[in-house]
């Protein structure tokens, strides 16, 4: 029987020896989204902005939500909002379609020469694609609202990677399980509406009391999206000591998730 490594090195020499065969899966899968629509790609666009409108309604105007108790403006809530949503539809959008991966792929775990572990960094790339033009819609918005982006800016790279590694490691973990365990999607869909309502989204972590706000530190979204927040819009360099330990822990988590999916992978056959 064929063995599979699941040394750490494995984890990015396999995504970089099929690099080409990921590239033309995403561009394939991205493509075939919008298929036979009217507007094509042009949803990628208007699905964040209806979302931003909707959540910046019901909150701002409806629950009379404010960013900053010192400013009353609508413009800087709904910018923080969607800042943090881009960061969750990335994460949502992955790790919601994870348990079916390998279920909905079923011709390729016969073929021994197919690399089964780049699925997840497919449907990565694909989210990854959407979250980048939400982002430039963004850039776009803070532009004409308030003049060239925050210098800081350019450290979104640093606070981006460790949260792909993160996503990555839940995503190989899931695909692994969700072939035997196939009620495991209807619970991740509940746990990420949960984690969408314990992440500092729609709220600033400091709105909690300090009895509870550990809770919000516990979800391994928390870090990724106020330091998101924090380049872009604030103007804050990231806090490198917690980042150093964020890179740290999502490493270890895509490590973890890699070997876990190496070491299960025999078995896909024999299930489907």
């Amino acid at each position: 029987m064929r063995q599979f490594s699941s040394h750490p090195t494995e984890v990015f020499a396999s995504l970089w020896r099929h690099r080409e065969l990921i590239r033309a899966s995403a561009k394939r899968e991205v493509l075939g989204r919008y298929r036979g629509s009217v507007m094509g790609i042009f949803w990628s666009f208007l699905n964040p902005l209806l979302m931003l409108l909707v959540y910046t309604f019901v909150f701002s105007e409806i629950f009379k939500s404010r960013w900053n108790a010192a400013s009353d403006s609508k413009t800087e809530f709904a910018m923080v909002l969607f800042a943090g949503l881009i960061a969750f539809n990335l994460f949502a959008e992955c790790v919601n379609r994870a348990p079916g991966l390998i279920l909905s792929n079923v011709n390729y775990v016969k073929k021994v020469v197919f690399p089964l572990e780049i699925l997840p960094c497919v449907a990565l790339a694909a989210a990854l694609f959407h979250a980048l033009i939400s982002l430039g819609v963004w850039m776009l918005a803070y532009i004409v609202l308030f003049g060239l982006p925050q210098p800081t800016a350019l450290y979104l790279p640093l606070v981006v990677l460790p949260f792909l590694l993160f996503i990555m490691g839940v995503s190989w973990a899931l695909a692994s399980l969700g072939v035997f365990l196939r009620d495991i999607s209807q619970f991740i869909g509940l746990l990420v509406m949960a984690m969408m309502f314990l992440s500092p989204i729609f709220y600033p972590a400091s709105a909690l009391s300090e009895h509870y706000r550990f809770i919000l530190y516990l979800n391994p979204l928390t870090p990724a999206i106020e330091e998101m927040r924090a380049v872009l819009y604030w103007g804050h360099a990231p806090d490198f000591g917690m980042l150093a330990v964020y890179w740290l822990a999502t490493a270890v988590i895509a490590w973890l998730g890699f070997v876990w999916f190496q070491k299960t992978r025999k078995g896909f056959a024999d299930v489907l």
